[in-house]
């Protein structure tokens, strides 16, 4: 009998533990956007922790085409020959639209971090994820390449 409980114990453990770890993939975040107090938070999900992930308009390939539309390579980096990857963190809202964008690792250079950032801010609406089919907060993570 005391297997029994001990084994029931551990159960219960192991599901607490599962479901602890997926209630901390939920953060909160201040948008700091004009029409909320810089007190106000909103929950964000992370993107693998959502039933149904945030999509571009066009998918994937819609993404890839609208980078590599949209991005201009910086004169600067262009002209010294800088290469780099840039590593930005936005989140795409309920309503779809892409706000809190930052560089996670960036490029030596500061302008392809800003022209990262800039390709990311000129994003048309996404399709926003959702959690138990209500629409939520969810944070991507996209890198933005600059290749010669």
């Amino acid at each position: 009998m005391n297997k029994r409980v001990n084994i029931l114990l551990v159960l219960v453990a192991v599901a607490s533990l599962v479901a602890w770890s997926q209630v901390r993939h939920v953060t909160t975040v201040n948008p700091m956007s004009p029409n909320r107090s810089p007190y106000d938070a909103i929950e964000v999900y992370e993107f693998d922790y959502v039933d149904v992930q945030p999509q571009f308009p066009g998918g994937e390939h819609g993404l890839i085409n609208f980078i590599n539309k949209t991005r201009e390579y910086p004169y600067h980096a262009y002209k010294n020959r800088v290469q780099g990857r840039v590593l930005c963190s936005f989140i795409i809202g309920t309503d779809g639209k892409v706000s809190n964008i930052r560089v996670i690792r960036g490029s030596q250079d500061e302008t392809l971090n800003r022209e990262a950032m800039r390709v990311i801010s000129e994003m048309p609406r996404w399709k926003a994820g959702k959690v138990d089919g209500q629409a939520v907060a969810v944070r991507c993570v996209l890198p933005i390449a600059f290749r010669l």
